[in-house]
Formats: structure tokens, C-alpha cells, sequence
């Protein structure tokens, strides 16, 4: 009888152990993963931030000035009479002035010359160099307007008598500024009815 109970109560003990110990195991398993979930993430490295623009990103706008107009005829070089593109009411002759060619003769009101083209460039002329020739005392108008032969002119040349049809000089006028690519009209006008000028050529002028 008494072995009985003695091992019946060396079985309670033991267990009782048991279940301590895994109270005890529980605790600690607890504590250790308090401690894990407790602890700082791993700081993030911060992105890198390049210095050179994005391959989509568009340039910023140029500073380069507007490109001068290129190609046409140098209005800096003579503007031969035979070369114009339209002659109106004058007729064309051999010429005596220097150079030779052909001059355009028997010219009166409203006749008019056109040539193409003209460059000007980037820098704009001060005046318009223009051969003519007249035994005429009848005073008359040679202007330049730009294209349009009705636009008002930008240089305005009167003429008189040179003291002869081939007795060639040149006259200069002062010209309102004009630059890059266009249509020159040269037009005549004269309160008489009547021939009064020949013309060989015309030439812009810069600033010397």
C-alpha cells in the first residue's frame, strides 16, 4: 500500500515539473521573439540622383540669332538692267557707258523694272547707287519699292539732264532699311508725257 502512494506521488511531482518547465520554455520562447520583432528595419540606402539630364528631356531653346537668308542675287553687286525678270514700257539698246552691254532706254511715266530675288542680307543698305543718262531738261522720278511696284518706295532719286542719251554719270539717293530676300521694283514717273531717262544698272549701298 504504501509503494502505491509513493509512486503516485513521485508521478504528480513530475509532472508538475513538466508543466513548469514548459511554462518556463514558453516564456523565454515568448521574450526572444519580443525582442526580434523589436528591433530596427535595416535603414534603406537612399536612391541615387544622377546630374545628367534625362534622355527625354528636351534642350532648352537655342540663343543663335534667326539664320540670314541665303542664295538669290547680291544686291551688293550692280543689278544689270538686261537682267531683270519684267521690263514694262521701256525698250532695251546697246549701250555706250563703260562695261558695254545693254541700257534700257526711251523710258517714261509708269514704265517699270522687276528683278527677282534680290539679298539683301542681315545688314541693310544706306543708299542706292543708279547709272543714267538724259539729254532731257524735263526733271523726273526714279523709285524703289519693295515687292510691290505699288508699295510705297524706300528710295526716291530725282533726275536731270547728264548732256547726253550716253553721257553716263552716276546719282545716289539715300534708301529706308531693308534686309533679306526680296522683289525689287524699279519705277519711273514724270509730270510730262515724254521719254526722259536712260538707266545702265543700280546698286544698293552699306554703310562705308
Amino acid at each position: 500500500m504504501s509503494t502505491t502512494v509513493y509512486r503516485s506521488r513521485s508521478r504528480t511531482l513530475r509532472n508538475r515539473l513538466l508543466v513548469a518547465a514548459g511554462v518556463v520554455l514558453l516564456i523565454v520562447v515568448g521574450w526572444l521573439l519580443g525582442r526580434s520583432s523589436a528591433s530596427p528595419a535595416p535603414a534603406k540606402s537612399a536612391p541615387v540622383v544622377s546630374s545628367s539630364p534625362s534622355p527625354s528631356a528636351e534642350p532648352s531653346p537655342s540663343a543663335e540669332p534667326s539664320p540670314v537668308p541665303t542664295g538669290g542675287v547680291d544686291a551688293y553687286q550692280p543689278l544689270q538692267v538686261e537682267d531683270a525678270a519684267e521690263v514694262s514700257g521701256l525698250e532695251m539698246q546697246d549701250t555706250e557707258d563703260e562695261g558695254g552691254g545693254r541700257n534700257a532706254g526711251w523710258i517714261n511715266n509708269g514704265d517699270f523694272l522687276r528683278f527677282d530675288d534680290v539679298n539683301f542680307g542681315a545688314s541693310p543698305p544706306a543708299s542706292v547707287n543708279v547709272r543714267v543718262a538724259t539729254d532731257t531738261d524735263k526733271t523726273g522720278r526714279i523709285e524703289i519699292r519693295i515687292d510691290s511696284k505699288d508699295s510705297p518706295p524706300v528710295a526716291t532719286l530725282t533726275t536731270s539732264r547728264t548732256g547726253g542719251w550716253q553721257n553716263w554719270i552716276t546719282q545716289t539717293t539715300d534708301m529706308a532699311p531693308v534686309t533679306g530676300l526680296h522683289t525689287v521694283y524699279v519705277t519711273f514717273g514724270n509730270a510730262v508725257p515724254d521719254d526722259f531717262l536712260n538707266v545702265n544698272w543700280l546698286r544698293f549701298k552699306q554703310p562705308s
